[in-house]
């Protein structure tokens, strides 16, 4: 099954638009603005929320929105949406097509918006990347496994080190 990457896409509370996440920095995360192109530090006191941890209420389970955006690229063929700024009784019928068993007490017009308005912005960069479900989660396990072995690399450079001082 395919689906929309959305590693290191962030949005942050309380400011607009959607980030890319560059590096960690020692009060926070440095983050790079999709639209201006300027990168600050968010503050770890900030609220930021990877696109990728984001799910959609439905009466059975969530539906990742990695999966929705996929619904929109496959009803889109590939290109921009409805406007978020088209009227709720657009936006709702749009959704319920894309999401039938959508939780209406819990997804409110705001959010079916930010789904949209952010579709479209990560489509006119030209972030979204069609990807298939299982090769995403194997490279995710080849980088953690990398990580670790690396980490383990350098605590045994440290011994080997300690060991020719003595």
């Amino acid at each position: 099954m395919k689906t929309i990457k959305l590693k290191d896409i962030l949005s942050i509370s309380g400011k607009s638009g959607l980030y890319k996440y560059l590096a960690q920095a020692r009060n926070g995360v440095v983050v790079e603005s999709i639209e201006e192109k300027k990168r600050h530090v968010a503050p770890a006191s900030a609220r930021v929320s990877s696109l990728e941890d984001i799910a959609i209420f439905t009466q059975e389970e969530e539906v990742p929105l990695s999966d929705v955006f996929m619904k929109i690229h496959e009803k889109t063929d590939g290109m921009e949406t409805i406007s978020h700024k088209a009227s709720p009784e657009d936006l709702k019928a749009l959704f319920e097509e894309l999401v039938p068993d959508y939780d209406d007490e819990r997804v409110y017009v705001s959010d079916i918006r930010k789904v949209f308005q952010w579709y479209n912005q990560l489509h006119a960069h030209g972030m979204l990347e069609v990807v298939d479900k299982e090769e995403e989660k194997e490279e995710e396990a080849e980088k953690e496994a990398g990580e670790t072995g690396k980490e383990d690399h350098d605590k045994n450079a440290g011994k080997e080190k300690d060991a020719l001082d003595d």
